[in-house]
């Protein structure tokens, strides 16, 4: 028994059912014998787009929903910074 590292990934066979046009594209774009080497490529690049587009609509909508108490946290803690912090004065010649 074998064991999988991050340098050998393991491998598994799948039966997977695809549309017939779906398999004539696939066929166009991937190299003969390179089919699973292409899928694996593809699935792993469509993962990261909808992942990163589905992150930025979340924070985006994270952002709507929080911004009047954030807009008052920053206004409350900028009134502390300047009455704390001291003024700035222009360097001398």
């Amino acid at each position: 028994m074998t064991t999988a590292t991050k340098s050998m990934p393991m491998h598994r066979r799948v039966n997977v059912t695809l549309p017939e046009d779906t398999l004539e594209l696939l066929d166009r774009v991937a190299e003969k014998g390179d089919r699973s080497a292409f899928l694996d490529r593809a699935v792993h690049y469509y993962v990261r787009t909808v992942g990163t587009e589905i992150l930025k609509k979340e924070l985006r909508r994270g952002a709507s929903a929080r911004a009047a108490r954030d807009s008052a946290l920053a206004e409350e803690w900028f009134k502390v910074n300047t009455d704390v912090w001291p003024k700035k004065t222009k360097p001398t010649r």
